[in-house]
């Protein structure tokens, strides 16, 4: 895999993101945060599908490792993303993450997943749509956007799940973590940082973020690993994270949710 350039140093110039830079928009505007425990699998191709990035767009990419023993430290670093330890979670992880860059957007992701391959244009589009709708009584946009799910498998009854997991992100509002998140920095300050729980920090953060903007979906896929789901089995899965949902709303303690989950 070739590396990638520093965070602070722009990738080469492309023409697909030309009419977005010529509208006036400030110069590497997105800040990428990765959450990462034990991803030497799955962070390469992560972090070559960022390489994809043209001038202009990606200022800092910053990879917050909360542990690994695997080797997924050195192969961020090799990459040429910056890297900042932390405590295991991805909750503390992320916001560990987001305090420890300035740009004025953010893409926070998983260290697991697969960007689709036309993700610039479609994070910058975003981009370009926040600044331009931006109200006067506000200094960011007030949309947040998720990628579509998808798992990388061929199990038919995964494409239910991601029929049901997409549906609930549009029509809810409640993308999951695995799907990402774009959002202003403002929006983000004006929700509250991410909390740093054990588990649900994606569904708590995005029911505080949906009072102070919206949470669209990208006309684009995620690619995310099929392992929980072949760990378990598909409806054991799917049932056993419905539960743990229930049961976090009906306020159990997160972290005997987590242990739970984990220890599955």
């Amino acid at each position: 895999m070739s590396a990638l350039p520093e965070p602070t140093v722009l990738l080469p110039v492309t023409s697909r993101i030309a009419p977005w830079a010529a509208a006036g928009a400030p110069l590497a505007p997105l800040a990428v945060v990765i959450a990462v425990r034990n991803e030497a699998r799955g962070l390469p191709p992560l972090l070559a599908d960022l390489a994809a990035a043209p001038a202009g767009l990606v200022r800092e990419l910053l990879v917050v490792d909360g542990g690994s023993v695997d080797g997924s430290q050195r192969l961020a670093r090799l990459a040429g993303a910056r890297l900042q330890p932390a405590a295991a979670g991805r909750g503390r992880q992320l916001a560990q993450g987001v305090a420890a860059t300035e740009a004025p957007w953010l893409l926070l992701l998983h260290g697991d997943g697969r960007l689709p391959s036309h993700w610039p244009e479609l994070v910058a589009g975003a981009i370009a749509a926040g600044a331009t709708t931006a109200g006067a009584t506000t200094a960011w946009a007030t949309t947040a956007w998720a990628f579509r799910l998808a798992i990388a498998a061929r199990d038919p009854r995964l494409r239910l799940v991601e029929l049901a997991a997409n549906g609930r992100s549009r029509w809810r509002q409640l993308p999951y973590g695995d799907q990402g998140l774009l959002l202003a920095r403002g929006l983000y300050a004006a929700a509250g940082a991410i909390a740093p729980l054990p588990l649900m920090e994606d569904l708590e953060f995005l029911l505080r973020l949906r009072r102070h903007g919206a949470i669209r979906l990208l006309d684009g896929a995620l690619s995310v690993n099929d392992r929980r789901w072949r760990r378990l089995g598909v409806w054991r899965t799917t049932w056993r994270n419905a539960q743990l949902r229930r049961r976090w709303r009906r306020g159990e303690d997160p972290a005997l949710l987590a242990a739970e989950y984990y220890g599955a």
